[in-house]
């Protein structure tokens, strides 16, 4: 994969991308019945990140770009949510949880430069 290029050169997007990979990962464990609630609601969230801020990478004016960025954020927070419920379900080990929770923090801190600085 190409990280020089486009939108894949912003930090943002690296960190949602980490993060739409430990999602997969994570929810892979998760029980058959969830397969299309939680996991599908997760892994739809995580994906709407990292495709929002490549759409947004694309736009041409600021304020069209600052949207897809606000959308990522707003996705971020739905994914926030969703790894709570799955923890508190005890679908995610506290490990998995921790690091999960430190690299969606770590996206949403560089999401929120990203966005202000549009």
């Amino acid at each position: 994969m190409r990280n020089d290029k486009g939108y894949r050169k912003l930090i943002a997007w690296q960190k949602a991308n980490l993060l739409v990979h430990l999602v997969y990962d994570i929810t892979t464990n998760f029980p058959k019945d969830e397969l299309f609630s939680l996991t599908a609601q997760m892994r739809r969230a995580a994906l709407s990140v990292c495709a929002n801020i490549a759409e947004g990478y694309s736009r041409k004016g600021s304020k069209d770009r600052r949207h897809f960025y606000q959308m990522a954020i707003a996705s971020l927070t739905e994914l926030e949510f969703f790894i709570d419920f799955a923890y508190e379900r005890k679908f995610i080990k506290r490990h998995d949880y921790e690091k999960v929770l430190e690299v969606h923090t770590e996206a949403a801190r560089v999401l929120n430069g990203l966005s202000k600085s549009t």
